[in-house]
């Protein structure tokens, strides 16, 4: 089968090199143009880029597939079938139709749940217990087409979504090539998604990782390790940002979660070493990795010697 690959970020990865180890005929590997990253602006090519030249295969760059130069190239290339991971851009109708076999796509979630840009993140944030990937015919709408295969794992109780990520990219990369199998051999049945049990999973913005204290501590927590690597999950204090990297619902040694009575949201509440805060529900969040605005990343203990915050003190409502 004659494939053309479509993809930008480190959860491509696995998929491309299993196709290539699977002695699929890859003709190009199409990536998003390198991006200004950092903060003196240096260009950065995609994690797939990179791969693709590692394994020499021919990479190319439109700034829009659906451009006359896209056309011209995904036409001269002339793919059996394209094969779709994180690609980031919105395929044009003549392009679905081009592949004798379709758009495959590997989409990290139990599609019609999480339907988006960001299903590993919003899934960990949202506290769900189990998610997976799905490989899916591409249509027209945001996730919308058949289903072809999925895949389904338990989400770990203090897993973030960079190692959720990281997890699932392996069997994502297996699952595409029963897929690819299924469909040349023609034993698939793409299965219609039911719509009415649909979720989006919306691209993060900043303001997403504004922490709102008056959330319980398990929201908090969720946010936390889902909000990573961007935009992360950050409050403020004496008007600095401070964003906070590792934290956990405090809970009393029977596994009860510890609950508070006379606290507002966001107060800090010191301990020795510990640093605590008040968080909605009378629950408590105890804080154990944060990093201040232009500092370097601290264990709690560190940033308590050092800062000195104070039980009473507040986090800023509003941070930048």
């Amino acid at each position: 089968m004659k494939l053309v690959f479509a993809g930008s970020p480190r959860f491509a990865i696995p998929t491309l090199e299993k196709l290539v180890e699977a002695g699929y005929d890859i003709h190009g590997v199409v990536t998003q143009p390198d991006r200004p990253s950092g903060r003196e602006q240096q260009l950065q090519a995609s994690p797939l880029k990179e791969e693709a030249l590692r394994l020499r295969l021919p990479v190319y760059q439109p700034e829009k597939i659906k451009s006359d130069e896209g056309k011209e190239l995904m036409t001269r290339l002339g793919p059996e079938a394209l094969v779709v991971v994180g690609y980031g851009q919105i395929l044009p109708q003549w392009l679905l139709e081009l592949p004798r076999f379709g758009c495959i796509n590997l989409h990290a979630s139990l599609l019609p749940a999480y339907r988006g840009a960001a299903p590993i993140q919003w899934a960990v944030v949202n506290g769900e217990k189990k998610t997976g990937v799905t490989t899916m015919l591409m249509d027209p709408g945001m996730d919308t087409g058949p289903i072809l295969m999925q895949w389904e794992t338990e989400i770990g109780p203090e897993e973030t979504s960079i190692e959720l990520g990281e997890r699932m990219s392996g069997p994502g990369a297996a699952l595409m090539i029963h897929t690819l199998r299924g469909l040349e051999a023609g034993t698939l049945k793409p299965q219609p998604q039911d719509n009415s049990r649909a979720t989006r999973a919306p691209l993060l913005k900043k303001e997403h990782g504004r922490i709102d204290w008056n959330l319980t501590a398990a929201d908090i927590f969720n946010r936390v390790r889902g909000f990573l690597p961007w935009p992360g999950a950050y409050t403020s204090f004496r008007g600095q940002r401070l964003q906070i990297w590792k934290a956990r619902p405090d809970q009393n040694r029977d596994g009860t979660v510890t609950q508070h009575a006379s606290h507002e949201p966001g107060e800090l509440l010191v301990d020795g070493d510990e640093l605590r805060v008040a968080c909605g529900g009378t629950t408590t969040l105890q804080l154990v990795e944060v990093q201040l605005e232009g500092k370097r990343r601290l264990p709690a203990e560190e940033f308590v010697h050092g800062a000195r915050p104070k039980s009473g003190e507040r986090f800023d409502p509003n941070p930048a």
